[in-house]
């Protein structure tokens, strides 16, 4: 059998046709393919971009936000000044002996006196006992001040003299004012100044519940009581 040559050239030539158009197409699909793939990370790069930028101005923002006019930080709270965070006014130079006290309680006079180791009556226990402070009468509610400036130290109800207030005034030198009607007026950590009203005059003392009704006020110096009536003026 006889085989046209041309015939098997033609059919050659179109076999290398279509191997070239398989090889086109495949390349053309791998290009596709690459050009998808960097569209991909071009889009995920342009994203991670566009966050970084909107960190960026929410940071600004923020910092623009925290920082107000004068540059004062207007997010963190502002500390409110309380009379407690106030350090007790430096003592002036009578304070060390205690001159200078103001009356605490108005147009009292003293019913009961500082006894100091002597013994004296009280009519509520029926026996004699010491009295370490002055006795003031007054009427239940009458304004009890300050004599001096300082710091309210303790505030509490004592078993024997009632509603109780110590106020430092510095150089170991402290006031209290017991037998009082409240505890509401102020607090430990209050800074208060010289005839600052404090409490009123009550009936709280166990102690003296018999007595007609008297702020019972007691000096101290390093701890050790003194005469109050020889530190204020009381008649």
């Amino acid at each position: 059998m006889r085989v046209d040559g041309n015939s098997a050239y033609d059919r050659e030539d179109e076999s290398r046709r279509k191997w070239n158009y398989r090889y086109t197409m495949v390349s053309i699909i791998a290009i596709l393919v690459i050009a998808a793939a960097a569209m991909i990370v071009f889009d995920r790069d342009d994203e991670r971009v566009a966050e970084g930028n909107r960190d960026e101005n929410i940071n600004d923002n923020r910092e623009n936000y925290l920082i107000g006019e004068g540059g004062l930080n207007v997010v963190k709270p502002v500390p409110t000044v309380d009379s407690r965070d106030t350090p007790a006014p430096a003592p002036k130079k009578d304070q060390d002996t205690g001159k200078g006290m103001k009356i605490p309680v108005q147009g009292g006079a003293i019913s009961k006196g500082y006894s100091g180791d002597e013994l004296v009556y009280n009519a509520t226990l029926d026996q004699y006992v010491v009295h370490l402070g002055v006795d003031i009468e007054a009427a239940p509610d009458t304004p009890v001040t300050a004599v001096k400036g300082g710091t309210v130290t303790k505030v509490y109800n004592d078993d024997r003299l009632g509603i109780t207030i110590e106020i430092s005034h510095g150089s170991g030198l402290i006031s209290r004012y017991c037998n009082l009607s409240t505890d509401r007026m102020v607090e430990e950590g209050d800074v208060v100044e010289a005839g600052d009203v404090i409490s009123g005059v009550g009936i709280t003392a166990l102690l003296e519940s018999s007595d007609p009704p008297h702020l019972h006020f007691e000096v101290l110096q390093d701890g050790i009581p003194t005469n109050p009536a020889k530190l204020i003026d009381i008649r």
